[in-house]
């Protein structure tokens, strides 16, 4: 068994009106993709039906991501807050049952952004509770939940993969799983491999970025340690590769997720080329020598 490879649809940009949705897809389908990685959208401006259709048009598998900000932080102290962000989490797991996503993943732990305190555990209580909800509802559309760790500039709560370990334990729900990035893992683990083993079995959602965000293969990034650890470790997951462009993601992306320089302008090559490469560096994992 293989494992599924996939591409963020940020690829070629966070426009998801059903023209842009249709080229997205039908782009990422075309590439060679087994999955597309989707931003949750807002169900009160955009009909899910459209990027549905869209689906079955082009014959790709979906998954949906988002990322909690200061307005909706399920960590904060103002039950509003939380409410704004247990609604928008409920919302993305309604999309993606109305798409026929399996898979919600992202940072739905906290708010994506810089933090100038520590976390507390009154807030990290209220994570937990919060995502228990959503897990029990996500359940019910045969949804599993991921709880992305990112880097210390993006989040105070969850830095590696034995904080989102104990994290998810705690949530203590059967379809919540451990969301890996390459980037974020590559700022915070003692490296990739100790990230993948402090998961172990709750690992459920990989994604392939390099250490600068650009097209895989161009980075520091050890792809052979880290996907031998995988297959080592028995993952059978997603992998999902993830690449941004500034010229491609527009201004207020670019701001968002601190594109600052632009590393290439063509996602269509962008995405072949990264795609080749992963399921190269793959085929060259699996035929290493068996670790013990």
């Amino acid at each position: 068994m293989t494992n599924p490879i996939g591409v963020h649809a940020g690829c070629w940009g966070f426009d998801w009106t059903p023209a842009a949705a249709d080229a997205t897809i039908a782009a990422a389908a075309r590439a060679g993709y087994d999955l597309i990685e989707i931003p949750a959208i807002d169900l009160a401006v955009l009909d899910p039906a459209d990027t549905a259709s869209a689906l079955h048009r082009h014959g790709i598998t979906p998954a949906v991501s988002l990322a909690l900000g200061e307005a909706d932080d399920i960590t904060s102290p103002d039950p509003a807050v939380v409410g704004r962000g247990l609604h928008r989490l409920l919302a993305a797991v309604r999309f993606a049952g109305a798409i026929g996503a399996g898979y919600v993943g992202g940072v739905t732990h906290s708010a994506m952004r810089r933090y100038l305190a520590a976390p507390t555990t009154e807030g990290r209580d209220r994570a937990v509770r919060t995502l228990r909800v959503v897990a029990q509802e996500a359940s019910r559309h045969g949804v599993v939940v991921g709880v992305e760790y990112v880097n210390r500039y993006e989040s105070n709560l969850l830095n590696t993969a034995a904080q989102a370990r104990a994290f998810v334990e705690d949530v203590g729900e059967e379809n919540v799983v451990v969301h890996l990035d390459t980037f974020h893992a590559a700022l915070e683990e003692r490296d990739l491999t100790a990230g993948v083993l402090d998961a172990g079995e709750l690992l459920g959602y990989v994604h392939a970025s390099e250490n600068h965000r650009g097209a895989l293969g161009t980075g520091s990034t050890d792809w052979q340690a880290f996907l031998r650890a995988l297959l080592w470790a028995g993952f059978r997951g997603p992998i999902t590769v993830e690449s941004f462009s500034r010229d491609v993601v527009g201004p207020r992306s670019a701001v968002d997720i601190a594109l600052w320089r632009s590393q290439w302008d063509d996602p269509d090559v962008v995405a072949a080329e990264s795609l080749t490469f992963l399921r190269a560096q793959l085929d060259e994992a699996r035929r290493a020598p068996v670790h013990h």
